[in-house]
């Protein structure tokens, strides 16, 4: 199957559709019925994390969501906040989460709700309680995150 994108503007009303969306790819990929739960929650998550960093940060830019199967189901969602936040987690390994997310500003000005910061600040915390394969960079072409969780296949996708 090749690769489905999304792009949505960040609204939180979006994020159900890209759970929706999500939950779909994975089981046309062929990810096991008891892991899509698993992949609702975590892309809800991801997505709720970019919106919320777009919106304290007042950016109206489209955040990006990627979804392919190969050796994995691998789900990728990008936002353009200021970069900061970094977490490698692996079936093998413990998270390394960095709770204080940098990619927030310190304070939050008083036009922009905080519980939009609180919410991105949280996300890191909850998807690597979530995800067995979780990767959290800083882009390498410009401004902005990428959140990569991938999970296995039960069998190959039609």
């Amino acid at each position: 199957m090749p690769t489905v994108r999304l792009s949505f503007s960040p609204a939180p009303a979006h994020v159900r559709t890209a759970r929706l969306v999500g939950v779909a790819v994975a089981r046309r990929a062929g990810v096991a019925e008891e892991l899509l739960e698993e992949v609702r929650l975590a892309i809800g998550e991801a997505c709720s994390r970019a919106v919320a960093l777009h919106r304290s940060h007042g950016l109206d830019d489209l955040v990006d969501v990627a979804m392919a199967d190969g050796d994995r189901f691998t789900v990728r969602v990008v936002d353009r906040a200021a970069n900061g936040a970094v977490v490698h987690k692996t079936p093998q390994d413990d998270a390394v989460v960095l709770l204080s997310d940098p990619a927030l500003p310190l304070t939050t000005p008083p036009d922009l709700l905080a519980e939009e910061a609180v919410a991105a600040r949280m996300g890191l915390a909850l998807l690597a309680g979530l995800v067995d394969d979780l990767n959290v960079s800083e882009l390498g072409e410009g401004v902005g995150t990428e959140v990569r969780m991938s999970w296995p296949l039960e069998r190959s996708s039609d």
